[in-house]
């Protein structure tokens, strides 16, 4: 015996057009704050997707034997999803393949992780990192943390790299998370200088000040530590303390630390990785005492 291919197109086609097709479908759900209804096959969706396997099996609420039940027809409440977003899902299960746009491409691949649909989240990310955007890296990135997309979050970071300056003014910059912001920080190859990065950490820490309804300092304090104030000159030092007065962002053994490494002329004290000039720092006349530290 052989099992023959036919054309798979055609018969993905063919599929395609009970998307969303209240003919012959069993199933409907209420999607998304605009209670749109979707209309699916129970069998599509069971053979496709485990998740749809446990949702649409349960027996009705008080009816013991399940085995003689007769499987709920819905309608199944979703209300935390887009409608675009879950026809996406949809469209993917019946036909193997994904309509994405760059609007709903980070909430399909969050609805594949919550569904367990690898092969859509791969293709989500195919799409993410070909149509990455400096308003839209920033996003990407912290949802390719969440999500533990190792590939994708190593390819955030180039990006970034590569323009970081146009991307610490993005409003994506100011809502990341302490955590990944200050993974971001121990780059080398940012390029922008560490004065106007100091300045891009002060926006984010007032925006997540109010956020998170906590002070300053508390939400700073995982980042702040990734900043390398010994690359500043002593003028740039003496206006960081007086802007540090008003909101007490960076601890004052962190800018004591960046004058003594002056006043030693090498950064004796403080660890390496902060006296090492990034890609995009300016030079200043003191690095050179640094250079041990910069090798």
């Amino acid at each position: 015996s052989a099992r023959l291919q036919g054309d798979v197109a055609a018969f993905a086609a063919a599929l395609r057009t009970l998307v969303n097709n209240p003919q012959f479908s069993d199933v409907m759900f209420v999607v998304g704050r605009e209670q749109q209804q979707v209309f699916a096959h129970r069998c599509v969706l069971v053979c496709r997707c485990q998740a749809f396997r446990g949702m649409l099996g349960q027996a009705p609420v008080g009816n013991q034997d399940s085995s003689s039940s007769i499987p709920p027809q819905g309608p199944f409440i979703l209300g935390n999803v887009q409608p675009e977003v879950f026809l996406a899902v949809i469209e993917f299960l019946y036909t193997n393949s994904v309509t994405l746009n760059s609007h709903i491409a980070l909430e399909v691949l969050t609805s594949s992780v919550e569904y367990g649909l690898q092969d859509l989240c791969k293709l989500c990310v195919k799409f993410i990192k070909d149509t990455l955007s400096v308003e839209q890296v920033c996003e990407a990135l912290q949802a390719a943390v969440t999500y533990g997309q190792a590939d994708l979050q190593q390819h955030c970071l180039a990006f970034i790299e590569g323009c970081t300056a146009a991307v610490v003014q993005t409003q994506g910059f100011r809502e990341l998370s302490d955590v990944v912001l200050a993974w971001v920080l121990r780059s080398d190859r940012l390029a922008v200088d560490e004065l106007d990065l100091v300045q891009a950490v002060r926006e984010w820490a007032h925006v997540s000040s109010a956020v998170l309804e906590r002070p300053v300092p508390e939400v700073a304090a995982l980042p702040v530590r990734e900043l390398r104030l010994p690359l500043l000159a002593p003028s740039e030092l003496v206006t960081l303390e007086s802007y540090n007065q008003k909101d007490l962002l960076i601890p004052v053994e962190n800018i004591a630390a960046a004058w003594r490494a002056h006043a030693l002329r090498k950064g004796s004290g403080v660890p390496s990785r902060l006296c090492r000039p990034r890609r995009g720092t300016r030079a200043r006349d003191h690095h050179r005492h640094l250079e041990p530290h910069a090798k």
